[in-house]
């Protein structure tokens, strides 16, 4: 302090205009320093510091008062902006967050505020469609879990077959075992739209948007016969009935014992049709029944007897009765009483 008094009286001598230079050098120094001097506050995550800078910078103030500020990290204003008395520095630390996405788990610094933030500063797309959890509009945690799942969907088509239906009609013409085609038929075809729903590459959902028959099918027309199919000993042939009744079988001849008329001057018997009555195993024979049973004139097999045609009546022929006939009494006899089918053919 002596050392220090004695200097300044030395100067002091030295004169008056030294003394007002030097009053006026610190006068300028002091007011420097006091525009220089600018009281900052820092706010870190919501905590207040209040300091003291000279700097003109965010990132001098920063520095100088041992604050860093990571890469991840938020500030405003920027770290090259000019610092003034009474601003404010607000910083939000980064926090660390799990995005699992595409198969992948990504650790992600961040400082955004929301999910949704979040993962447009890092340039994760997510469509509408995408299912994301927590909720986009979640405040970021730190150790958060995200997780994106996600959902894409396709437009499937597919065409069906429709079988036809097939329609039988009867044909009073044909045997029973021949079918014919009438109509040949063909199938439909329907087109079913689906759309499939897949999370991360799974099917999850299907649901049909349209069913419609774009092909209408045709049916199948066949005909099928009605008449019985009848095995007869003459050379293996087939003959076409439409019936077959039970019949109680009696026979007779051209006597009177057995007619109770009179011959032809050649001998034969005139039947109710006015027919002569005959006996053909080789042709229609002549046969009696009940009109109201088989009509007259109507053409039979009568089993065990041969081919027959309704020519003639009896008063004891009623119902199911028929009297087949023979050329003499002698056969008549033999054939006595049976019960045989009469088939009534086509």
């Amino acid at each position: 302090m002596e050392k220090l008094s004695k200097n300044l009286k030395r100067f002091f001598a030295i004169g008056s205009k030294s003394t007002f230079m030097l009053v006026l050098l610190i006068i300028g120094c002091v007011t420097v320093l006091y525009n220089m001097r600018k009281n900052v506050t820092v706010i870190i995550d919501g905590e207040e510091a209040n300091i003291i800078t000279y700097t003109s910078s965010v990132e001098k103030t920063l520095e100088r008062n041992n604050i860093t500020v990571g890469p991840k990290d938020k500030i405003q204003p920027g770290l090259d902006s000019e610092v003034k008395d009474g601003d404010k520095i607000i910083i939000k630390r980064a926090v660390n967050v799990n995005v699992a996405v595409d198969g992948k788990t990504l650790q992600i610094a961040t400082a955004e505020s929301s999910i949704e933030d979040m993962l447009l500063a890092e340039g994760i797309t997510v469509s509408d469609y995408d299912r994301v959890s927590p909720l986009k509009t979640q405040s970021i945690t730190d150790g958060m879990n995200i997780t994106i799942t996600r959902v894409t969907s396709e437009i499937v088509k597919d065409v069906q077959t429709i079988d036809y239906a097939t329609e039988i009609r009867k044909d009073n013409n044909l045997a029973s075992n021949v079918t014919k085609v009438v109509q040949e038929g063909e199938p439909g075809e329907r087109e079913i739209t689906t759309r499939v729903v897949y999370e991360d590459g799974k099917e999850v959902a299907r649901t049909v948007i349209s069913d419609a028959i774009t092909k209408q099918p045709v049916q199948k027309v066949l005909l099928q016969g009605t008449l019985g199919v009848l095995n007869v000993s003459r050379g293996g042939e087939q003959v076409l009935y439409r019936k077959a009744i039970r019949v109680k079988a009696t026979a007779y001849c051209p006597c009177y014992e057995c007619t109770g008329k009179h011959r032809t001057s050649d001998g034969y018997a005139i039947t109710a049709t006015g027919t002569i009555a005959k006996r053909d195993p080789n042709g229609y024979s002549t046969i009696a029944v009940d009109p109201n049973v088989i009509p007259l004139g109507t053409k039979v097999y009568v089993e065990g007897y041969g081919f027959a045609i309704t020519e003639d009546v009896g008063g004891a022929i009623k119902g199911s009765k028929i009297d087949v006939y023979f050329d003499t009494h002698s056969e008549a006899m033999k054939w006595g009483v049976k019960y045989k089918n009469v088939y009534i053919l086509k």
